[in-house]
């Protein structure tokens, strides 16, 4: 057989392989030259193909309209009591500053570029399943997770279902930047570090998704509650009703955080606390969050 046939017919089954299940070979195989011309072949064709099928099975349709308020003033309003609680005072500015910025919501007039911009094949794959969602289209595999928000490295990737959200205790921004916090090292924000202090925060790794739910219910209680009263009885609320269905988290437990939370002044802290490895839970960080 033709040897050009041959590499035709291996690049075709390796984009007809990531559009079905988003993984890749790292080698880029099937394409020919050095390394750095496959890798740059490879990427232009899996992510151009990628690009291609999302516009093919999202044509004519349309999402949510995100508004024009959208952006680091909306991000910052919404995350900032949760940064002043969980960091110290010294730490708020640096720590706002990056997460200001850090949410990307996924867009008909951004979507060509979020794809291309991933460092990551599963990651594009991911995000254009998500997409997909939000304008109702086909996923690119009936088993691909059904998401309205992902965190990459310092980026927060959220859904324009963001607002049409009717869950009173959801806010997929407080979720998503809460794992910024355990993806993002203290160096690249210019915080000071050391051997065993490198990442933003500290959280048990069984334990980050429990970190981010309760994060994300506990804010919104602080929303809508203006008493202690108040947050008692919306954590109750919470509580009569299983609300996560994510794997490796016990909807219970965080439940009992949320209520453990709504008693002290800061509440952030009994989160960091009740989510820290065993070895942190004794620290006592300098945070003036709570109401």
């Amino acid at each position: 057989m033709d040897s050009g046939k041959t590499e035709a017919q291996a690049i075709q089954n390796e984009i007809q392989r990531y559009l079905l299940t988003g993984e890749t070979d790292g080698l880029r195989s099937a394409w020919s030259g050095d390394w750095q011309e496959r890798f740059r072949r490879g990427h232009a064709d899996l992510r151009g193909a990628l690009v291609g099928e999302i516009k093919r099975r999202a044509s004519g349709r349309k999402h949510v309209p995100v508004p024009d308020v959208a952006g680091p003033a909306l991000t910052r309003a919404k995350v900032e009591a949760m940064v002043r609680g969980l960091f110290p005072r010294s730490e708020h500015h640096a720590v706002l500053s990056a997460v200001e910025r850090s949410v990307v919501f996924v867009t008909s007039a951004n979507i060509d570029w979020v794809l291309n911009e991933q460092r990551f094949d599963h990651s594009a794959w991911t995000i254009a399943n998500l997409y997909l969602a939000c304008v109702g289209a086909d996923l690119l595999n009936e088993d691909a997770p059904l998401l309205v928000g992902m965190s990459q490295e310092t980026t927060c990737y959220v859904s324009p279902q963001y607002f049409a959200e009717d869950d009173p205790f959801a806010d997929f921004v407080i979720h998503e930047v809460a794992h910024i916090f355990h993806n993002c090292k203290r160096a690249t924000v210019g915080l000071r570090h050391t051997r065993t202090r490198q990442w933003l925060l500290d959280i048990e790794f069984r334990k980050r998704e429990t970190f981010a739910y309760s994060c994300e219910a506990y804010a919104r209680v602080l929303d809508r509650a203006q008493t202690r009263a108040e947050r008692r009885a919306f954590a109750e609320e919470y509580g009569r009703k299983e609300r996560i269905a994510a794997d490796g988290v016990d909807p219970s437990e965080v439940a009992s955080i949320l209520k453990a939370a709504v008693e002290v002044r800061n509440g952030w802290k009994i989160i960091l606390t009740r989510c820290a490895p065993p070895r942190c839970r004794d620290a006592d960080p300098d945070t003036d969050g709570g109401p």
